[in-house]
């Protein structure tokens, strides 16, 4: 919960950085894609909680899915809005595979949940 809240944070700095302190149009529109990336994972990561307490312990391994897609995915993003070497850019589509993976998983937890309800 503390890395969903932290994630959470990030989330919302890189969108106000990109309104208000990116001139750059790419720079702006990679933050805000990495932001809303993001914020919907933090919040993703936070459901698992309670697909956990409904009964679906399988949706354990959502979180580090989540969050280690955001850091692919979004820190990805965020390099590239600062100038990082486009190489950079070639995690950036491991972090999506990680955020599916994730969704996958916490369905697959919230089927559980279901079944032994």
């Amino acid at each position: 919960m503390a890395l969903a809240a932290m994630s959470g944070f990030i989330a919302v700095a890189a969108g106000a950085f990109a309104a208000h302190g990116m001139t750059d149009p790419t720079g702006k529109e990679l933050l805000r894609t990495g932001s809303s990336y993001e914020m919907y994972h933090a919040l993703a990561t936070i459901l698992c909680s309670t697909v956990m307490r409904a009964g679906g312990a399988r949706a354990r391994f959502a979180p580090a899915l989540f969050l280690g897609g955001t850091v692919l995915f979004s820190g990805s993003l965020y390099a590239l809005a600062f100038g990082a070497p486009h190489v950079v850019g070639i995690v950036t589509p491991i972090g999506g595979l990680a955020f599916l993976a994730g969704w996958a998983v916490l369905a697959w937890g919230a089927l559980g949940a279901d079944q032994a309800a």
